[in-house]
């Protein structure tokens, strides 16, 4: 195994999305992967029904005993859950693991438009989390969220999002433009250098839960792995493409991808 992946998240007792599909899709890229859980949900492929935050001293008791052992090559942040949650990590990153490449996947509301971080929480996200970002993966329901910007419709405003979220303090956002009309998924990654364009052909199916996690595990795979950003983005990418065409069709609701199919 090459790469040693801490994702810290919440777990989905259905095994599609948060730890269990971060554990999954860093073990089927190659990596070796490590979790620190900070909400307890109960969920399944139709609905979540509760959250149950881990307290803030238990969720940084987790990552503080990993980083004294295991020396992480990429850390992954999901769902926070709490503010507090929120600041704990926070300080963690203004010390022992300040230099580890961090992608964060801003889990703020669920796909029905409910409220997972608070506002406090959100703007502790901001200006305690987001300078250490090296890639930051918001859907277009995040992106507007967390930039107060109209609805997002056009990639041209994914590109504009994407602007004002990268003034926010991470290295690179990527855009996530899959709820976007049209038959084609498109991506925008946006840095300092400029924007590049990941599509694909949209895949016609309900078997669509975690793609959000396992996008940013994958990615955060490739940077534990040494790979630049923009190469990361590209086999996960590819890498999510095929984990939904190869779904196994478990499930009532929104099934889970294949985590384990193998990339040619």
């Amino acid at each position: 195994m090459h790469g040693k992946i801490l994702t810290i998240a919440g777990s989905d007792p259905s095994g599609g999305a948060g730890i269990q599909a971060d554990i999954k899709t860093i073990s089927a890229l190659g990596g070796y992967g490590m979790a620190a859980i900070t909400a307890l949900t109960v969920q399944n492929t139709c609905q979540v029904s509760a959250v149950h935050p881990v307290a803030a001293p238990v969720v940084k008791a987790q990552v503080e005993a990993v980083l004294q052992d295991m020396a992480p090559d990429a850390l992954k942040l999901g769902m926070l859950a709490t503010a507090d949650n929120v600041a704990a990590l926070a300080e963690l990153l203004t010390s022992g693991a300040a230099a580890i490449p961090l992608v964060v996947d801003p889990v703020i509301l669920s796909t029905s438009g409910h409220e997972l971080l608070d506002r406090r929480g959100v703007a502790l996200l901001i200006a305690g989390i987001f300078p250490h970002v090296t890639l930051l993966t918001p859907n277009l329901a995040e992106a507007q969220g967390l930039t107060n910007d109209a609805e997002i419709a056009t990639p041209e405003d994914m590109r504009r999002a994407g602007e004002k979220l990268l003034a926010m303090g991470p290295k690179a956002v990527l855009v996530k433009g899959g709820h976007l009309a049209g038959d084609r998924l498109t991506d925008l990654l946006i840095t300092n250098e400029g924007v590049t364009e990941f599509s694909s052909a949209r895949i016609p199916t309900r078997h669509t839960h975690g793609t959000g996690c396992t996008l940013a595990a994958a990615i955060a795979t490739g940077l534990g792995q040494g790979m630049a950003v923009p190469d990361a983005v590209g086999r996960a990418h590819r890498y999510v493409h095929k984990a939904i065409l190869n779904a196994p069709g478990y499930g009532r609701g929104k099934g889970p991808l294949n985590h384990l199919v193998k990339l040619d």
